[in-house]
């Protein structure tokens, strides 16, 4: 049995924050990502109710509600909350597949010795993320997401199993299918248009037909319309390596490169590290005018060169959609340990920089990261002295071949 978790609206929930709750009850939505294609993100249960939804065209939107109120969105902001979020359910024993923001999976049957039957269970996770989360139970994704999304807060979370989900597998709308298939995947309009408006329609298509028309996305979606579920695929707790920056005056320009040589070299820095090399990175910025802004870099191989990464980061700031006050790093993924291969004859030069490189970590192992540090550039035409130089850690040197 497979569990669904479900914070709904997360996205919008974190674009309202704290300082906008009186816009909750009024038909909002997230206005589109600057740069990005002119479709708004999700929207309030008002706004719903005039037909907007998310992934829907701009103009479109404001046709059908003129009264649409547009939030600037705050990614950053929304995966913070969603991370916390699954760290509380991995606290409970679980073992989570995250799905999209806002919703996970995990398996039931682990947690019975813990927590007792299958509603005990739900009840337990439920209580772990809190208010407004979500949560529901069933034989695959589709039907847990379902059941999820008609729990009640003061109800048993819903289980719903045999004859019973078979049924309300076959009723769910097709639209279901946009949380799990991304609509640059799979065309759901188009299936629409074809008059296929319930699972139901689309499990009783020939697969060879549907293989077809929408190849090997389509032949996924008929899986999950005809109930065969696959295992689940647990994520591996992250671990938490990040370095923030602030931007004097919303900096743009040639600042926003020291800012990144001073971010990866504080990254690299970061005793969390532990020697590892990265694979994936991911750049974030909060806007000076509201919002926030990031973007993922895949590295092709694992590398802890603060070179490497500094190259790899720099083409991404020209999609940054205007100037940001905050800048932030994080590693998303690690690969092995970084290694140098030694040299059958060392140069003086060589020699010094392996001594030094030495030097440094050592007087860190005694003394922390900020041990050593270095004066770096980062406006220096600036009028305010303060913000002329920053203080970084100092590299760690290694012998090059």
């Amino acid at each position: 049995m497979i569990a669904c978790a479900l914070i709904p609206r997360l996205s919008l929930q974190a674009a309202l924050g704290e300082e906008r709750r009186e816009l909750i009850g009024r038909a909002i939505a997230l206005a589109p990502e600057p740069g990005g294609p002119q479709v708004i993100g999700e929207a309030s249960g008002a706004a719903e109710a005039f037909g907007v939804r998310a992934g829907m065209r701009l103009g479109e939107a404001l046709a059908r509600c003129p009264a649409l109120v547009l939030l600037a969105g705050e990614p950053a902001r929304a995966d913070a909350i969603w991370e916390s979020s699954l760290r509380r359910l991995e606290g409970i024993g679980a073992a989570v597949e995250p799905g999209w923001p806002g919703g996970a999976f995990f398996a039931v049957e682990p947690l019975r010795g813990l927590y007792g039957p299958p509603v005990a269970v739900l009840s337990r996770a439920r209580r772990a993320l809190g208010p407004p989360a979500r949560v529901g139970a069933g034989p695959n994704r589709l039907v847990a997401f379902a059941a999820a999304s008609r729990s009640r807060p003061r109800r048993p979370p819903p289980i719903v199993v045999a004859d019973a989900a078979t049924r309300l597998l076959a009723r769910l709308q097709v639209g279901v299918l946009r949380e799990f298939l991304p609509e640059d995947v799979f065309d759901l309009d188009a299936l629409e248009r074809l008059g296929v408006q319930t699972l139901g329609d689309l499990a009783s298509l020939p697969a060879r037909a549907v293989a077809d028309r929408f190849g090997e996305p389509g032949l996924r979606a008929l899986r999950m319309a005809r109930g065969v579920s696959e295992p689940l695929r647990p994520r591996r707790p992250p671990q938490e390596l990040v370095e923030r920056i602030e931007l004097p005056e919303a900096a743009s320009g040639t600042q926003f490169e020291h800012a990144i040589a001073l971010l990866v070299e504080r990254l690299i820095a970061n005793p969390a590290r532990l020697g590892h090399s990265i694979r994936r990175l991911r750049l974030e910025a909060r806007l000076a005018a509201g919002g926030s802004w990031r973007v993922e870099v895949v590295l092709r191989s694992a590398t802890a060169d603060p070179e490497r990464l500094r190259l790899s980061l720099a083409p991404k700031l020209e999609r940054l959609p205007g100037p940001a006050g905050e800048l932030s790093l994080r590693a998303l993924e690690l690969g092995d340990r970084a290694h140098d291969q030694g040299t059958l004859a060392r140069s003086p030069a060589q020699r010094r920089r392996g001594r030094l490189g030495e030097a440094v970590r050592q007087a860190r192992t005694a003394a922390g990261r900020d041990a050593v540090m270095r004066v770096v550039e980062v406006d220096p035409n600036s009028r305010v002295p303060e913000r002329r130089t920053m203080l970084t850690p100092f590299p760690e040197l290694r012998e090059r071949s």
